[in-house]
């Protein structure tokens, strides 16, 4: 196991984004925020990842971000932007990974910890797990970027309610309101992530390239085909996995993708 505060490990097709400063409720502080998108890009450049779990070591997520730099950070109006750019950095880097990406929640998961499980594609939760986003306990804002994910996930109301209130939830309510995908018992979780890393991992790495492509551009707003979506539509015809996905259905077996 690393020592480092953040690190990545491979589980079979999985790559995981381990957050380890467990005594700390994997608090994520400035350099932990400024490892993540050079950690992100060696789990993109590796043909073998189809998908990313983005975890805490210990019991917690990630309990926010580390409120003992604090001082250090928000000395200056240039510490404050550069801190802050280091946040948005991650976060908007996660957001943007081109494979498949999937929190994996045990405990806390609150303020910029909730922001990262945001910035996936999918959350699955352990029961017992607490949700929040507090900025307006420390007369913060939210980012645009932050908020965006935040209502793309709850809707507007709801996130209003979580952030103009900046209360905790429980799973449950995290589950009703759409904060999160799924909750199992915290001895299944480690289950219900190996398993949606195993059906991922079956079906094309181009179609889920592809796909996350169109649903970004859904979210910033596009509405109808133009060129750029109709072209990666239509490219998928001509590839190796479709051709081997077309044969595979013909002749009624497994197809057997590239990894690439």
């Amino acid at each position: 196991m690393s020592l480092d505060p953040v690190y990545l490990a491979r589980e079979g097709h999985a790559a995981h984004l381990v957050l380890n400063r467990p005594d700390k409720r994997n608090a994520l502080n400035g350099a932990m925020w400024a490892a993540i998108p050079d950690l992100l890009g060696a789990a993109a450049g590796d043909d073998g990842v189809r998908l990313l779990v983005v975890r805490g070591a210990g019991g917690a997520f990630a309990a926010g971000a580390d409120i003992s730099e604090f001082e250090q950070v928000y000395a200056t109006p240039e510490s404050a932007a550069a801190y802050s750019r280091a946040i948005a950095g991650a976060l908007d880097a996660l957001a943007a990974f081109p494979k498949p990406a999937l929190a994996m929640i045990d405990g806390a998961c609150v303020g910029g910890g909730c922001g990262l499980a945001l910035a996936c594609d999918l959350r699955f939760a352990a029961e017992g797990s607490k949700f929040g986003i507090t900025p307006g306990k420390l007369g913060l804002a939210y980012t645009l970027n932050d908020t965006r994910r935040l209502i793309d996930a709850v809707g507007v109301s709801a996130a209003k309610d979580i952030l103009f209130t900046g209360r905790i939830l429980d799973a449950d309510e995290a589950l009703s309101m759409g904060l999160i995908d799924r909750l199992v018992t915290k001895e299944a979780l480690g289950g219900a992530v190996e398993a949606f890393a195993g059906a991922v991992a079956k079906t094309s790495a181009q179609s889920a390239r592809v796909t996350k492509q169109i649903i970004a551009r859904i979210q910033s707003g596009q509405s109808s085909d133009d060129a750029a979506t109709r072209e990666l539509f239509l490219k998928a015809f001509q590839s190796r996995d479709f051709q081997e996905g077309y044969s595979a259905f013909l002749e009624k077996r497994a197809p057997k993708f590239t990894l690439e």
